[in-house]
């Protein structure tokens, strides 16, 4: 006996045995479990949840069912693994901050953005949702092979119909063996409008749709919780290649309360970014002093959407708060892009393109097998309706026929030899019921039999033309896409290291408005119209209480936009990296742009087209001061600025202008003085330099604006309470730097003290802005040219306690002709830099 257990023992080479036993884990593990299919975009027991909850009936029309039956029926008929693995994968469907478009509609507790688990399925209920009953469509039409279950009892599908583009749509993550996949969800609307390219560039112009066609439809991965990517390099090299590395930054923003501190708003997280566990890092980083100036934390989240208040200390700087936050925790993450999916089965790194034309080829084979079923169904109730047809021709005999027969197999079978017919047909006609004799129903069968040949002949026109089919898909495709689409919730936002984003950018004609308390927003020329001296003017954004417009300029959104402070630092940004906003909107805090110092404001702007050696700027302040410097000592302006003047006390920095040094210099006061004197009175001196005096003014008094004298002929001169006036420059007689000035403006009870002056020419238009954000835009030419000591005409119509707050002078370019001269651009650019 012993010899005959011994005999059943067998050496084997342990190596190979573990190499074998491994590759079969490892193929299972990448082919059955851990990787989605190209075509409909799910791994294995996410197609097994949704069909088998399809199954069950368990629709959007239908009420929801515990989620423990439907774990249940999917462990034990298409899935033999651990229930809790089902469970979770059926969580992760209905979750709206993990999956972009969710196919399951969760009726309970099904976990939150903070980590909080599902309750344990017995609890929960769920059903499936009206965009996953488009994944099954026509799952019953003989579209995709099915495949025996487990155990041999039932059927399941190899793959999902899916009719729209689900792997790129929801995107997918999983770790199998030696491999994993990592794909980005996508916005819907952009993903099958991609896939309609490809279709019209097939069926339209017989070409081959290019990459670059795709990524100018799809602009970048559209994460849940939205969030914003910084710049496109990743992107495309994940779109390109089917790896990369994109970089995700939360929304915040930076608000001043009433009680002078700051504090950061977030409301967007980066995607898979868990709230609690951020906060808690936050706090850390606090505790170890790691980051010093927060004073608290609060998450104010609700269901209306995330909101993370984060309150700093006075005298710190909340940019520098937030760039340390971005650096040390999720605030800013890395979302690592790595496109694998299964094609026949087998594991490839897959691009934009690839996966588009495979999702396509998936989709004609759908549509195509579907045709043929529909086409044989449609073929098999033609065939009975002709025999019903050829019955009622011959009601009379064949009701003798069937009357005379001894059973109904007698009677089919004289029916089947003298009419010709088949034995479904003669089936057909001994079943048929009486009321199929009469006149209405024989019309019905006809109607029918005439629809049945018409819809016959499309199913055989779309299975004969390529081109045809295509169109078919086009069209369901449309529908979907009208139906479930929506806007992006992820922004695409600019990285300072990604030097092709401004190569995507049009450089175009830009305004840019920014208010006394610091909210800046570009927009658009067309939003405003000219009108007519006295009107009221147009709403030109929504203030804040003691908000109003202070500064506004027209540039072009490729040129340099340098900021200069009233405490005499310089900053700078790329125009088109100042958010874009409508002509209501009150537009974006200037700290969540800049680097300012604590209590700087900025006071004036000045557009730039580069930093050119043979230019100066040349800046004066509010007690009379001016300076001349190179542009070039300002080439090189950090992130958190740069000294641009050094300041006496009590004074601050009014206006900065960019010059060549054969310009004449006008400063105008407050009590309406002003002086004109040769910019070369003021020589050229260091960046940090204090500058020397332009003016002596009176006590009390202070400048409110330098023009210069190729700016316009007449100088235009406002005061506060809408008065203005034009006055020919050469009625103010050049000087030395350092004098009194003359009497440009008389001051009275009904004027107000000047607040605003612009050099101007009759071509020209300025805007009025009042202290409620009110606009006014009006042609120069309409205003009065009147003598050096007088009030003028009234410009504004103003209510009580509203005043002028700021004076602009603009111009539209035509940037569309491409026949201006050189010269007339350049000019162009000097006279909106000198805004």
């Amino acid at each position: 006996m012993d010899e005959h257990i011994f005999d059943k023992v067998h050496e084997v080479d342990l190596k190979k045995t573990m190499e074998d036993s491994y590759i079969d884990y490892a193929m299972s593990v990448i082919a059955a479990r851990a990787l989605p299919d190209v075509r409909d975009g799910l791994k294995p027991v996410q197609r097994r949840i949704l069909f088998s909850m399809s199954e069950l009936g368990n629709g959007p029309d239908k009420p929801h069912r515990k989620c423990a039956r439907i774990v249940g029926d999917t462990m034990g008929k298409y899935h033999p693994h651990g229930d809790s693995s089902i469970y979770e994968a059926l969580v992760k469907l209905a979750q709206d901050f993990n999956t972009r478009y969710p196919l399951v509609d969760g009726h309970g507790n099904f976990g939150s953005i903070d980590g909080d688990g599902a309750a344990a399925m017995r609890y929960t209920e769920a059903r499936l949702t009206k965009l996953s009953m488009e994944m099954l469509a026509d799952i019953g039409k003989d579209t995709v092979d099915f495949i025996p279950n487990f155990d041999e009892t039932e059927k399941e599908p190899v793959v999902l119909p899916s009719r729209y583009p689900n792997l790129l749509v929801n995107g997918t993550s999983g770790i199998a063996v030696g491999m994993a996949t990592n794909i980005p969800p996508h916005n819907l609307r952009e993903v099958i409008k991609a896939v309609l390219k490809i279709i019209d560039n097939r069926v339209l112009e017989d070409k081959d749709t290019t990459i670059d066609e795709l990524m100018e439809i799809v602009k970048g991965p559209d994460f849940p919780t939205g969030a914003t990517i910084l710049g496109k390099s990743g992107i495309e090299e994940a779109y390109r290649t089917g790896r990369g590395k994109i970089r995700v930054r939360a929304v915040s923003e930076i608000n001043t309360l009433p009680n002078g501190k700051t504090e950061i708003i977030i409301t967007e997280l980066p995607y898979m970014v868990n709230k609690a566990l951020l906060i808690q890092k936050i706090a850390e980083l606090v505790k170890d002093k790691k980051i010093d100036g927060i004073t608290g934390i609060i998450d104010q989240s609700n269901m209306q959407g995330i909101r993370v208040s984060i309150e700093l200390r006075r005298d710190v700087n909340a940019n520098v708060i937030l760039n340390q936050l971005y650096k040390h925790t999720q605030l800013q993450d890395t979302f690592g892009v790595n496109m694998l999916a299964l094609v026949n089965n087998e594991p490839k790194v897959l691009n934009l393109h690839q996966m588009l034309t495979y999702y396509l080829e998936h989709q004609e084979e759908v549509v195509t097998r579907r045709t043929k079923y529909e086409l044989n169904k449609a073929q098999e109730r033609a065939h009975i309706l002709e025999g019903l047809l050829i019955a009622l021709d011959n009601i009379d005999e064949v009701i003798s026929i069937i009357r005379g027969s001894e059973s109904v197999n007698v009677a089919k079978q004289k029916l089947i030899e003298r009419f010709g017919l088949s034995d479904a047909q003669s089936q057909a006609i001994v079943d048929m019921r009486l009321r199929t004799l009469t006149g209405l129903e024989r019309e019905k069968i006809e109607a029918e039999y005439n629809e049945l040949m018409k819809r016959i002949d499309e199913l055989k026109a779309i299975l004969a033309d390529n081109k045809k089919l295509l169109m078919v898909i086009r069209e369901e495709l449309s529908i979907i896409m009208d139906k479930y689409g929506d806007d992006r919730r992820t922004a695409i936002g600019y990285d300072e290291f990604d030097i092709s984003m401004e190569d995507m950018i049009p450089n175009e004609s830009t305004v840019i408005t920014m208010t006394n308390l610091g909210y800046i927003k570009r927009m658009t020329p067309d939003n405003f119209r000219s009108q007519n001296r006295g009107g009221r003017g147009i709403k030109g954004m929504q203030t804040i209480d003691d908000d109003y417009i202070e500064d506004i300029l027209m540039t072009t959104t490729h040129n340099i936009v340098l900021f200069f402070t009233n405490k005499g630092r310089v900053y700078k940004l790329k125009a088109y990296e100042i958010p874009e906003a409508g002509r209501t909107a009150r537009g974006t805090a200037i700290v969540n742009l800049l680097t300012l110092q604590a209590g700087e404001k900025i006071s004036a702007i000045v557009p730039v087209d580069g930093i050119k050696d043979n230019e100066y700027l040349f800046m004066a302040t509010k007690q009379g001061i001016v300076k001349k410097t190179y542009c070039k000592e300002y080439a090189n302006i950090r992130k958190t600025g740069i000294q641009a003047i050094t300041l006496r006390d009590n004074d601050e920095l009014i206006e900065v202008k960019a010059t060549d040094s054969t310009k004449e210099i006008f400063l105008v006061t407050k009590y309406g003085y002003c002086i004109r004197f040769k910019e070369t009175d003021v020589r050229p001196t260091g960046r940090s330099a204090m500058g020397v005096i332009g003016m002596n003014i009176l006590e009390g008094d202070e400048v409110v604006g330098m023009q210069l004298n190729t700016q316009g002929d007449t100088l235009l001169i406002v005061s506060e309470n809408g008065l203005g006036k034009r006055t020919p420059i050469e009625e103010f007689n050049l000087q030395n730097r350092g004098g009194k000035g003359v009497k440009c403006y008389k001051i009275n009870e009904k004027s107000g003290n000047v607040i605003g002056v612009k050099a101007v020419s009759n071509t020209r238009e300025i805007m009025l802005i009042t202290t409620e954000g009110i606009i006014i835009r009006m042609e120069v030419a309409g205003i009065s040219t009147l003598g050096r000591i007088t009030s003028g005409v009234k410009l504004i119509n103003l209510d009580d306690g509203v005043k002028v707050a700021k004076v602009a002078k603009v111009r539209e370019e035509d940037v569309s002709d491409e026949t201006e001269s050189e010269e007339k651009n350049n000019e162009d650019s000097e006279d909106n830099s000198e805004n």
